[in-house]
């Protein structure tokens, strides 16, 4: 059994703490504000990464595949470890485009997805609305992902802090900055936790950590913008080049995401806002009439080159990161904690994870 004090409880540092606490690790959260206040209670929830991945193949999109795979059982596990239920709705996804210059990009893509297990049916545009009749007569085609899914984040990231505390995980909340001592103890607020191992899971303030901890970390918050309507109700995720619309049980339609770099400010735009509320309507022009009852941000720890990191400090191995998920935290919560709690515990992880180890960025 190790002693692991976890540095942020959003739903990457949730994830690992109660993955760790099951293994039989006595785990600690030290969180600067509230549990899942930042990025992950912001997000819209889609795990949809054969719709939103674009380049060919690479081990991001491996890890982002098997972590799709693991959703199921895992958000299961979760609803049982906390007693608690939330939306998650295997709903498949519709990437659909306007232009048949287009049509070759769907087909590259489905293309080498198949070679992956991806399952995806290239549709007309008169099949697409077959199966969400409100759409655009505009749209010529799209690809059908019926493998891809949507959760409801603020409802998960609760039942994954309710499963940590009804598993015995310590939740140290409103605990302000961290830093480290001499031998890697966390200092907080009122607090001193001596640990076997720490990690790093705090999103877009993971710069904060570059001095103490030696290395380049560049991870920056992008502000992404969101707002919902309140219907019309539609079946399956939708996908444009130009955004995503996802219905949720609570008969919100959330559309997003308008991106920006404005530092650490989570105000909403007219600008960010206006994007949404055009794209939205000319996918379904049932809500050219309408206007959004709420609009929100979040800030997405975006990497410099795109990759998450995860792993632990080579010059330093007490020391773990699980950070800079950008869009995909939510998506990559299983996967990523059990990763991290199989290098705790040394054992050989299923997938390729060098291409995210933390100190890549070092200048040689």
């Amino acid at each position: 059994m190790a002693r692991i004090t976890i540095v942020g409880g959003g739903v990457i540092g949730l994830s690992i703490a109660y993955e760790c606490q099951k293994r039989g690790h006595d785990m600690t959260i030290v969180e600067a504000e509230e549990c899942g206040g930042q990025a992950s209670g912001a997000a819209a929830g889609m795990l949809a990464p054969y719709s939103e991945i674009e380049e060919d193949p690479d081990d991001f999109f491996r890890l982002c595949q098997r972590s799709l795979q693991l959703f199921p059982a895992w958000q299961n596990e979760i609803k049982l470890a906390a007693q608690v239920d939330f939306e998650y709705n295997e709903s498949g996804s519709l990437y659909c485009i306007f232009h048949e210059a287009d049509r070759l990009s769907l087909e590259t893509k489905k293309a080498w997805q198949e070679k992956f297990g991806v399952e995806s049916y290239l549709l007309s545009g008169n099949d697409i609305r077959e199966k969400e009749p409100e759409l655009s007569q505009e749209i010529v085609a799209g690809l059908w992902c019926p493998e891809e899914s949507h959760i409801y984040a603020p409802d998960y990231v609760s039942a994954l802090l309710q499963a940590c505390r009804n598993t015995g995980v310590r939740v140290i909340e409103h605990a302000g900055e961290a830093t480290l001592g001499d031998d890697n103890v966390v200092l907080a607020e009122h607090y001193e936790i001596e640990a076997d191992y720490t990690v790093i899971a705090t999103g877009a303030w993971t710069m904060n950590w570059e001095e103490k901890l030696g290395c380049s970390l560049p991870v920056y918050p992008i502000r992404g913008q969101i707002c919902a309507y309140e219907g019309p109700s539609l079946q399956h995720i939708i996908f444009t080049s130009q955004g995503y619309l996802v219905a949720k049980e609570n008969g919100s339609l959330v559309a997003g995401a308008s991106e920006d770099i404005a530092g650490f400010n989570t105000d909403i735009t007219a600008h960010g806002i206006g994007r949404l509320e055009k794209w939205s309507k000319k996918i379904v022009p049932k809500l050219i009439k309408e206007t959004p009852f709420h609009t929100w941000a979040g800030l997405r720890p975006a990497t410099q080159d795109g990759f998450p990191l995860i792993g632990r400090l080579q010059h330093n191995p007490k020391i773990i990161l699980a950070t800079g998920h950008y869009r995909n935290g939510i998506l990559l919560s299983p996967v990523t904690a059990k990763i991290i709690a199989d290098e705790i515990e040394g054992k050989a992880q299923e997938l390729a994870i060098d291409d995210f180890r933390p100190e890549r960025f070092q200048l040689t």
